[in-house]
């Protein structure tokens, strides 16, 4: 039988007992890292004083789940099997999907364990209290798709959360104080590590928050849901016009007071 195991995102405390005993008494590991899960198993052996079979280990991450797929005999999950991606819940913006997939293809038996998930982590921290909220995972990195892609989660009418690497986070953040300045938006770093931080406040608040911070690390953006005032018109009603993005830009500049070269630079 397959098991979908969570592994810690920062605190090893995490782990279930259920996940300890699966992974223990496992002698097939699919995993995203082998040398990641290779050293998660070593610390949890050490900090819970648990003995573990000798075990063969399989990388399976998103650049090679369907040619590894090819090649496996269903036999293989006659035996305890389990998946583990580097942190987190397999299949949510990690691998294990196509591997769920299969599994109902060839009409294997699994399960999921529950366990640790930085998104839904972060909306119950955000103190955004709506019953419904999407997730999207990160953004794409650059060009019209990221563009597109903040313009549909900052108008979708719910509380959104989004993954964001240290890399592009002020890139996020700037835009959000450009095209949604008083937009409530939640962010927590480091979730469950040493180094765990949070901020809350309006784009603009959070954006002057952090110009003094250290961004290194994993990041999980809320976004609270769009609440219009009537008669007003706001940077998320110009963004969901299908006009040129220099009028576009000009009329972001009225709004929020930035010059339209700004303004466009941004959209761009």
């Amino acid at each position: 039988m397959l098991h979908f195991i969570p592994t810690p995102i920062g605190n090893l405390e995490d782990i279930s007992l259920r996940s300890l005993k699966l992974l223990a008494q496992s002698t097939l590991i699919f995993c995203e890292d082998t040398r990641v899960t290779k050293r998660l198993i070593s610390l949890l052996k050490e900090r819970n004083d648990i003995e573990f079979a000798d075990k063969e280990y399989i990388s399976m991450h998103s650049h090679n789940e369907k040619s590894v797929l090819e090649k496996l005999s269903i036999d293989l999950f006659e035996q305890d099997v389990v998946y583990v991606s580097d942190a987190g819940m397999p299949a949510v913006s990690d691998p294990g999907c196509v591997l769920v997939n299969f599994c109902h293809y060839h009409d294997i038996k699994y399960e999921v364990l529950p366990g640790a998930n930085a998104a839904l982590l972060a909306y119950a921290a955000s103190g955004f209290c709506e019953n419904q909220f999407l997730f999207f995972g990160f953004l794409p990195h650059k060009g019209s798709e990221r563009t597109n892609a903040l313009t549909q989660a900052l108008n979708s009418g719910y509380v959104t959360i989004l993954y964001e690497s240290p890399h592009r986070l002020m890139k996020l953040i700037d835009a959000l104080a450009l095209v949604a300045p008083k937009r409530e938006i939640f962010l927590i770093k480091e979730a469950t590590k040493m180094y765990e931080r949070t901020f809350k406040g309006s784009s603009l608040e959070v954006q002057a928050a952090l110009k003094d911070q250290n961004i290194k690390g994993e990041w999980v953006v809320v976004l609270n849901a769009l609440k219009k005032e009537f008669g007003v018109i706001t940077v998320d009603d110009v963004l969901q016009l299908d006009i040129p993005k220099k009028q576009a830009s000009k009329l972001i500049a009225k709004i929020t007071g930035k010059s339209p070269k700004e303004c466009y630079n941004t959209l761009l």
